[in-house]
């Protein structure tokens, strides 16, 4: 088994941004959200939102794309609810964003999510990791004469800094 330390933030919204994550819905939805992301064989670290977003803090195996991965805990979730008979039909929006980071913010990460509805009350979320939908980052273009020094001893240094 290789090792992989591969750690998205991930956001999704409802159908047209609808508020039909009430607080009745919330833990269900949450519940398949979490149980297909493990059974997908992700680590799931933080699980939270608002009434019409989820945000998920998640290591994702190398094996599933990113894509493939919150397709199918999206789709679990919602057709596992609609199947269930609690409420109205539940969907979502195609969108999504993904966003990766290395582990030294992982803490962050998961401590945005976590305090997902503080952040929406207090108007204090970060835009960018609110966004599921435009261009992905700029494709820059450098000549091949560029080159790239990097202090070895401070990337070494840090890289032997991390828990193995």
């Amino acid at each position: 088994m290789p090792y992989w330390q591969l750690l998205y933030h991930l956001v999704w919204t409802t159908k047209s941004r609808e508020p039909l994550l009430s607080p009745n819905v919330e833990p269900v939805i949450h519940g398949f959200l979490r149980s297909k992301a493990i059974g997908l064989g992700g680590t799931l670290f933080a699980l939270d939102g608002s009434a019409d977003h989820v945000h998920m803090v998640v290591a994702i195996p190398p094996a599933i794309a990113v894509a493939r991965f919150v397709g199918q805990i999206k789709a679990v979730a919602s057709t596992k609810f609609n199947k269930s008979g609690m409420g109205p039909d539940f969907f979502w929006q195609e969108e999504y964003g993904a966003f990766s980071f290395d582990g030294k913010r992982l803490a962050n990460f998961i401590d945005y999510v976590e305090r997902q509805k503080e952040h929406h009350v207090r108007g204090t979320a970060i835009p960018i990791l609110e966004r599921t939908s435009g261009e992905g980052v700029a494709r820059i273009s450098e000549p091949a004469t560029v080159l790239y020094v990097v202090n070895e001893d401070a990337w070494r240094a840090e890289l032997e800094g991390m828990s193995v």
